[in-house]
């Protein structure tokens, strides 16, 4: 017969058993799904508030989808509505965007903080679906219309300024065990959204130039204005998933609701300044500038990505349109395998190591890129007016061809007579090691950057994190349309290269600096 100190044992060992599986299921417990079996899930809280977090995932998605749906078709819409646009003008285009969110980004975190986060989301998301519709009628008026182009893309970017939101909540409504890995899934959305969003236009590219016209409201339906609408119709249903099922949640780090914990506001005080200043500043701010680096990288390729092409390849715009966004559907299809392996790769080799993979990779990716041989490009002629002989023969080429659009690089890019060709292959092998280094370096800097900052609220830290990469995403395209026009591929991309080295270099110097808060407090053993 079992005596009471038999009973007593047998408890023990069953409460510590209960308690480390209970534990055990805190951190393995899937992101993206409801675990039936784990008791904390039976709590309507927990469930709303992992609903909510998904629904800030999906604004995160939709938020880069605004920014690279059109992207490969900005440069071809942009001649159709406005000849007298050039390539200079398509940098600040695509830098509109980034401007508009950066601007927008402290408003709304401001906002965010001294109202329900609901307002500045459905104000914000109302604001970029108008915006996309603006985009669509950008042809209708009869001058500047590359102006209103500009003007729709920066409202776009203001209305995605709702990130900093976004973050905030997420930030806000996870414990330090969730922290990391809701962060880490927030990067994936966002990249995914930035990869597949071209792929989108693909698909869309199908409608063609001409497209259908609907009289009654006197809209274009082509390959240019179709994805806008359809990231607005996108806006709609995420106006409707704020309203109908996003809540307001706070919890601790243990991830009990702040409600039901009574801290005096002198013990929340000496808390907050205690993490203020065991917080690695410098390693902030490190981690801040290797971002930036990454999306101005990443603003560089998508930028670039149809003009280079429509120079190299003599590609119309719809092809341009087509091939470019068949590669970025391939490059989404392949992201998702660089996401599954970084998160093997991380918790094998660690979170620093695999960010240092990622830049060398994107190094590769652009030196790889570098024109090269005795292969120039073909050379557009057919707008050089002053010329009768040439004019005339172009036109005979183009009727032959029965196209009635120049193809090749333009003549007024100088370049284009001296720099040799970037090959297809070139090409195509960029997107892939590009493809593969970008996703690795977002996942990783924002995980890393979550796990430098520990226990601190980080609604103000991720605020600069968004503005970092606002101005990146906006210096960028600026930067390679200008350079590229001026002095061609060879020092745009050597240009780049040296940027990516510069933040390997800092990578690796500050190496040790860029370790998670409880690692750095000796609470964790790396």
């Amino acid at each position: 017969m079992a005596t009471t100190s038999d009973w007593a044992v047998k408890f023990t060992w069953t409460a510590a058993l209960f308690k480390m599986s209970h534990l055990d299921s805190d951190v393995t417990t899937p992101l993206l799904r409801d675990d039936a079996n784990s008791d904390d899930f039976q709590d309507g809280d927990y469930r709303s508030r992992w609903r909510s977090i998904r629904v800030m995932y999906f604004t995160m998605f939709l938020s880069s989808v605004g920014f690279t749906i059109v992207i490969t078709s900005l440069w071809p819409y942009l001649e159709k509505v406005d000849s007298s646009a050039d390539a200079s003008f398509l940098g600040w285009m695509v830098a509109a965007y980034s401007l508009g969110q950066m601007v927008a980004s402290p408003l709304f975190g401001l906002w965010s903080n001294h109202r329900l986060r609901r307002e500045p989301l459905v104000c914000s998301i109302f604001i970029n679906l108008a915006a996309n519709i603006y985009y669509a009628y950008a042809y209708l008026p009869r001058t500047n219309n590359k102006y209103h182009m500009l003007l729709s893309r920066a409202f776009v970017g203001f209305g995605a300024g709702n990130v900093a939101v976004a973050r905030s909540y997420i930030a806000g409504a996870t414990s330090l065990k969730e922290r990391t890995g809701a962060m880490a899934n927030m990067s994936a959305c966002q990249a995914l959204g930035f990869i597949l969003g071209p792929a989108l236009q693909a698909c869309l590219s199908f409608i063609g130039e001409k497209g259908v016209t609907v009289n009654v409201i006197d809209l274009q339906l082509n390959m240019y204005t179709t994805p806008a609408l359809l990231a607005a119709a996108f806006g709609l249903i995420n106006i409707l998933l704020v309203l109908l099922v996003f809540k307001e949640h706070s919890v601790d780090e243990e991830g009990r609701n702040v409600q039901s914990i009574n801290y005096s506001s002198e013990d929340r005080v000496s808390l907050l300044d205690e993490t203020e200043e065991s917080i690695d500043h410098f390693a902030v701010l490190i981690s801040n500038v290797l971002f930036f680096t990454i999306m101005f990288i990443f603003a560089v390729f998508e930028t670039i990505a149809t003009p280079l092409s429509m120079d190299m390849f003599a590609w119309t715009r719809k092809e341009a349109v087509l091939y470019n966004g068949i590669i970025m559907c391939g490059i989404g299809f392949q992201s998702i395998l660089v996401f599954l392996a970084v998160k093997a790769a991380s918790q094998r080799f660690g979170d620093r190591p695999v960010l240092l993979v990622g830049f060398s990779v994107i190094l590769c990716g652009f030196v790889v890129l570098l024109p090269w041989g005795n292969h120039f490009p073909k050379i557009q002629w057919a707008d050089l007016r002053n010329n009768s002989l040439v004019s005339r023969l172009s036109e005979i080429s183009l009727a032959a061809n029965n196209s009635s659009e120049p193809t090749g690089c333009p003549y007024e890019q100088t370049w284009c007579q001296y720099t040799p060709a970037i090959h297809l292959a070139q090409y195509i092998s960029s997107d892939i090691l590009i493809g593969v280094g970008y996703p690795a370096c977002n996942v990783m800097s924002y995980t890393l950057y979550s796990k430098i900052l520990g226990p601190k609220p980080q609604g103000v830290y991720m605020g600069w994190l968004t503005a970092s990469g606002s101005a990146a995403r906006t210096l960028g395209p600026v930067f390679v349309s200008h350079v590229y026009t001026l002095l061609g591929p060879r020092w745009a991309f050597s240009l780049i290269c040296g940027m990516v080295v510069g933040a390997i270099v800092l990578l690796t110097s500050f190496y040790s600096r860029l370790i998670a808060f409880s690692v750095r407090h000796g609470r964790v053993v790396e």
